[in-house]
């Protein structure tokens, strides 16, 4: 018999605000057995070897969507190397080093990726899946003996592996961190390249601010500088690029694998371009998001994320996903119409030594306008000019019916539920919205969720349905694509798609995932000019003429891949980089 998975969130199992509906309708309960009950901590428990099909019916009866019942994979023989207890999230397997390279980790949120570089780094000792017994390093070292691994933790636990990682949530680390940029750099600098990697990331304007005063792409500038200028045996790079440009992502993944030259490197990131670069291979975690994770063994980096895009890992003989991810643009199967929506005035706006110029355009019913372009030429204080946030110099122009998802997400004390029901009077009761936004997200499990307890990618989803859900004509969106995973990523961007099409409003993204704009975007503004100093607005343009003016001013070329569709990076200097630079061709 195939064996099942039981799950149960305890933050959203609220036995003293329900009737008990798991136990009620459990098929072993009603025959006169035990199957679900009350555990010694209050919350709803079963012992998984007597979990069957008719169970599912508890999962859809529980009113909190606490509930969860998975199929694991017939191959999956092992017992899991760390669970959090019973009836709670199993990780199978870990990330493999290999000398001297990078390697890339590629899966969903809510997988295990954070969990496993925990282990890895020795904050969490994994329990074996004895999570009723304290962890033990001794058993740890044991099971791993016959691999690399052990050898691993023999020496993490002897406290002989110097660590360097960079986190996730590097919005918070002006939270954590007081004093000037050039002060944090220098104290954690052990090479003595602070100063060079300073004036590489272009961040000498910056050096002297506050940490707590700079945006999202800057604080993630300064926090690769960080990880990388410390001395270490092992780095750990958790999705280094979001927040930042492209020229930036290219930036960071050269110093990257600069450093898997001489060291291990673990990379975590959901844009597929940038992991290709970087990557000298890459492993794929699959599983159910908030119930299991499983990683794979390694794999060659075309391979990998390819059979991940189609969700077939074909040596283990795993299909863990019952459709592929194809990268077609939407544009070519829903089109904005070619009524005028909006006229934008000439807009100017002088501060701190930074100038903006704006040349008018218009905007188009159900048209989607993605704007790219090098962090500090003044896309946020274009965005905020619009939504009536800033003022410009020469114009009062404010439309007033727009909605906007800022980069800094917004927190809240509130549930979800709450939160959403505060942004949108018909969220709940419209069911071509409820389907479109809460559902395709997969949103209900997270109603009873304070929202200051989310997940980056978590937080981001809830951010993006609270900003779509205003009754407003036109949708502002500044990174919407950061913190998500790939295949969010693109069902966030065929809700917008979608939303500016059926309601004939217009959506203004920023963002710098070129595969997401080019999944999404029908047109496109070009910010050039100087960071820090002067941006000029181009456009709007054709998505592809855009890009390629983008690409051009970088000198960057892309290719796609003739099996996914999806966008790669030429290496520079290659025969291919040199003659779509010579036809002008550089995506």
């Amino acid at each position: 018999m195939r064996k099942m998975a039981v799950i149960v969130e305890k933050s959203k199992c609220h036995p003293d605000r329900c009737q008990h509906e798991c136990m009620k309708f459990d098929p072993v309960n009603r025959s006169g057995g035990v199957g679900f009950h009350l555990s010694e901590d209050g919350k709803a428990a079963i012992d998984e070897k007597i979990v069957n099909e008719m169970h599912k019916i508890c999962t859809k009866k529980c009113p909190f969507s606490a509930i969860s019942i998975v199929n694991l994979p017939e191959q999956l023989k092992e017992e899991p190397i760390h669970r959090y207890g019973n009836n709670e999230f199993m990780l199978y397997g870990l990330p493999i080093f290999k000398e001297n390279k990078v390697v890339g980790i590629l899966g969903r949120n809510g997988i295990g990726k954070s969990t496993a570089l925990n282990i890895l780094s020795g904050g969490l000792v994994p329990n074996l899946g004895k999570y009723k017994d304290k962890a033990k390093e001794e058993e740890v070292i044991q099971n791993y003996s016959k691999v690399s691994l052990g050898n691993y933790f023999k020496k993490l636990y002897d406290k002989k592996i110097k660590f360097s990682y960079k986190p996730q949530r590097v919005e918070l680390l002006g939270r954590k961190y007081n004093g000037k940029v050039i002060d944090l750099l220098k104290r954690v600098d052990e090479k003595n390249k602070s100063e060079r990697l300073i004036a590489e990331f272009e961040l000498d304007k910056i050096k002297n601010r506050d940490v707590k005063d700079l945006s999202g792409g800057e604080l993630q500038k300064v926090a690769i500088i960080a990880a990388s200028v410390k001395k270490a045996d092992y780095y750990f790079f958790d999705e280094p690029s979001s927040f930042c440009d492209i020229k930036n992502r290219i930036r960071m993944a050269k110093l990257i694998k600069e450093l898997g030259k001489n060291s291990n490197v673990i990379v975590i990131d959901h844009d597929l371009t940038t992991l290709d670069f970087v990557s000298d291979e890459i492993q794929i975690v699959y599983g159910e998001p908030g119930a299991y994770g499983i990683f794979s063994q390694s794999k060659g980096i075309n391979r990998a994320i390819n059979e991940y895009l189609e969700g077939n890992l074909k040596e283990e003989n795993i299909r863990y996903r019952n459709f592929s991810i194809n990268f077609k643009p939407l544009t070519q199967r829903r089109e904005f119409t070619k009524e005028i929506f909006l006229e934008i005035p000439k807009i100017q706006k002088s501060f701190n030594g930074f100038n903006l110029n704006v040349n008018g355009f218009n905007l188009h019913k159900g048209q989607v306008v993605a704007i790219m372009g090098a962090n500090g030429l003044g896309k946020s204080t274009f965005l905020n000019i619009i939504a009536g946030k800033l003022k410009a110099d020469n114009t009062d122009f404010k439309f007033r019916n727009t909605s906007y998802k800022e980069q800094d997400l917004e927190n809240s004390d509130l549930c979800v539920k709450d939160y959403l029901k505060n942004k949108s009077k018909t969220l709940f009761s419209d069911k071509w919205l409820n389907t479109l936004l809460i559902e395709k997200l997969g949103l209900e499990r997270l109603y009873e969720e304070e929202i200051k307890h989310l997940s980056g990618g978590e937080l981001q989803k809830i951010n993006i349905v609270g900003a779509l859900a205003k009754d407003a004509e036109l949708i502002l969106m500044d990174e919407p694509s950061a913190f998500i995973d790939v295949e969010d990523r693109l069902k966030i961007a065929e809700i917008i798609k979608d939303f500016a099409v059926r309601k004939e409003i217009c959506a203004i993204i920023v963002d710098h995932d070129i595969q997401f704009i080019d999944y999404l975007a029908d047109s496109l503004l070009v910010f050039e000019g100087e960071s820090g100093k002067r941006g000029k607005v181009f456009g709007p343009f054709d998505k592809n003429d855009g890009i390629n003016r983008i690409l051009k001013s970088l000198d960057i070329t892309y290719r796609k891949d003739e099996e996914t569709n999806r966008a790669r990076i030429n290496k520079e200097g290659s025969q291919l980089d040199q003659i779509q630079k010579r036809k002008g061709e550089f995506y």
